[in-house]
């Protein structure tokens, strides 16, 4: 009975013996065939070479570069020292009658405060005369006399004694002009009181002035005081005006040129005299002292009763200095 339960213990114990030595073994070659399971790598893709673009070189495009021209400075108007230059300045009495001037001089022609200047040659001709601005004569603030002058007469240049020249203002009285030598020549008395003289003195007054003013007197020769020809030049309310002419009686060059042929008006009705002895449009009645003007006293005094009107043709001859159409009002 021992015998036959050792041999059943001895069978069991062998059983399980081989039973895990089974075991191992399979753990063993699970464990072997695990190891040599080899998971299979993808072969990596060989990435194409990328091609470097050449980036080409940017050339910056220079604007051609405007060269600004130098702007030349204005030429600045002359100091008086400039102007001078050459000639002595002296001091001439405004109403000094006397006929002679000095040779290379400049004086100052304008009356109170204005500056005027006038200039003479080497032979004594009054040559020139310049003012930066014109300023018309103030009867309620200056000395002027009846006569419409500053002065009651004028100076004896040669050649003012010959009747059909006067003593010519080169800027006249009503505009603030003195009576010495320095300022009259001797010009053609038509020209002086009613040609283009008389007209660019009326048209200065009537704009209150003018301004960058210059006379160029020119003479025949060198020994004459007797002008052969006036150039004005004046700026007129911001334009620039420019008079030119000879000293001749231009009613007598324009009948030369057959420029006072006219036709006959046709008859118009004649409008009613005013009270006057002298007879209408003969200046030399009225205008006593022959200088080309009217004062309110000489129209009184041939008989004419004020007011004067614009279309009176005394009005012509006589100066309105409000511009109201009418004088002696």
């Amino acid at each position: 009975m021992k015998k036959n339960m050792s041999f059943l213990v001895a069978a069991f114990m062998a059983v399980l013996l081989v039973g895990c030595s089974n075991e191992e073994e399979a753990a063993v070659t699970d464990s072997k065939a695990e190891a040599e399971v080899v998971t299979p790598v993808e072969k990596e893709e060989k990435a194409e070479p990328v091609k470097e673009e050449k980036e080409e070189p940017v050339v910056e495009k220079k604007e051609p570069v405007e060269e600004k021209k130098e702007e030349k400075p204005k030429p600045k108007p002359k100091p008086k020292k400039d102007q001078f230059a050459g000639y002595t300045l002296i001091v001439v009495d405004g109403g000094d009658l006397s006929g002679t001037r000095q040779s290379k001089v400049v004086v100052d022609i304008g009356f109170g405060d204005r500056k005027y200047w006038a200039f003479t040659n080497e032979h004594g001709q009054l040559v020139r005369v310049i003012a930066d601005r014109i300023t018309v004569q103030d009867d309620a603030t200056e000395p002027v006399k009846s006569t419409g002058r500053y002065y009651s007469d004028e100076a004896k240049v040669p050649g003012v004694e010959r009747s059909d020249l006067d003593e010519g203002h080169i800027i006249a009285d009503s505009l603030g002009g003195v009576s010495n030598a320095y300022n009259i020549t001797p010009q053609d008395s038509t020209l002086n009181r009613h040609g283009d003289q008389a007209y660019m003195e009326r048209v200065m007054r009537d704009a209150g002035g003018a301004t960058n003013f210059e006379a160029i007197i020119t003479y025949p020769n060198t020994t004459t005081q007797i002008p052969s020809r006036y150039k004005y030049t004046y700026t007129l309310r911001g334009e620039k005006i420019v008079d030119e002419f000879d000293n001749k009686n231009p009613d007598q060059e324009n009948a030369k040129q057959g420029l006072t042929t006219q036709k006959p008006a046709a008859s118009k009705p004649t409008a009613p005299k005013q009270n006057a002895p002298a007879a209408s449009g003969n200046l030399a009645s009225v205008d006593t002292n022959g200088n080309g003007e009217v004062t309110i006293a000489e129209a009184k005094a041939a008989g004419y009763k004020m007011p004067i009107t614009r279309d009176h043709w005394l009005y012509q001859y006589m100066r309105d200095n409000d511009n109201d159409g009418m004088v002696g009002e």
